[in-house]
This record gives structure tokens, C-alpha cells and sequence, in this order.
């Protein structure tokens, strides 16, 4: 999509990430907590933690969620992508793909080389994205512990 800049969000950008995150729950159909300015702040101070907006001038068309994880098997990390969204009305024009590939060049920019993201089975265009962008599927089961 022409115009788009896609950044990392860090502290100081706490009202441009609450409206990212209202943008997950838009997308995904979910209740939104409003998160308090520190909280937020905590987050986006967290370097393991990574928030990316995808804005096209001053409205955000999509973000991405990540966690950084450091393995026990080797002095490396792998990248836990959570959330991945863009709006409605803006998809298919790239978006999605640039907010995975921005995060992966810069995970990789920190020695970062394995990102996983879950995806649910029955979640087909989800599915057919991430194999459309590259990604290679694992039939790895994941189990929810509640509590």
C-alpha cells in the first residue's frame, strides 16, 4: 500500500498504541480493557515486547504483536508473533504482509531467526496467508491452561 509506515512503537507512544489495541479488538471481535497510560507505557518500555503499527497517515491500518522468547537449548531466542490484524476495510493490499516482514527483518537484525505464530485450523484465510507470505506450517498442537 502506497504511503504506509510501519514502526515500532515505543514509550512516549502510548495513545498511538491504545488505539492499536482497540484496533485488535475491533478486528478480532473481543472485549477491550481500556489500559491505563502507565500501563501501557510499561509495555511499550519493554524491549522484549514488540507493538508495530502499520499507519497509513494518521490512521492505523494494522499491528502486529510479538513476544521475544530465550531458548534453554542455545544461547538464541525465537519471536512468538500473538497478534497480527488490519482493518476490514483495508485488507488485501499488502498490509499484513509488510507488518510479518518488517517484524521479521528486525527480529533478524537482532539475531532473532525463528518467528512462530499460532493459527487455529478452522481459520482458513488465516491459514492461507501466512503459507501465501512463506511461512512453513508445524503440526504442533497448543493446550490453554485457565485459571
Amino acid at each position: 500500500m502506497h504511503g504506509l509506515e510501519i514502526r515500532r512503537l515505543r514509550a512516549g507512544e502510548e495513545e498511538l498504541a491504545r488505539k492499536l489495541f482497540q484496533v485488535f479488538a475491533d478486528v478480532f471481535e473481543t472485549d477491550h480493557e481500556e489500559l491505563p497510560p502507565e500501563y501501557v507505557a510499561g509495555l511499550l518500555r519493554r524491549d522484549d515486547l514488540w507493538v508495530l503499527a502499520a499507519l497509513a497517515g494518521d490512521q492505523i491500518a494494522g499491528g502486529i504483536t510479538a513476544h521475544t522468547l530465550p531458548m534453554t537449548r542455545s544461547q538464541e531466542s525465537e519471536l512468538f508473533i500473538y497478534d497480527l490484524a488490519v482493518r476490514a476495510d483495508l485488507r488485501r493490499k499488502g498490509i499484513g504482509r509488510a507488518l510479518v516482514t518488517s517484524l521479521v527483518h528486525a527480529a533478524r537484525a537482532e539475531e532473532i531467526r525463528t518467528a512462530l505464530i499460532p493459527v487455529e485450523p478452522e481459520d482458513t484465510d488465516a491459514v492461507d496467508f501466512y503459507r501465501a507470505i512463506g511461512g512453513r506450517e508445524s503440526d504442533v498442537k497448543m493446550f490453554l491452561f485457565v485459571g
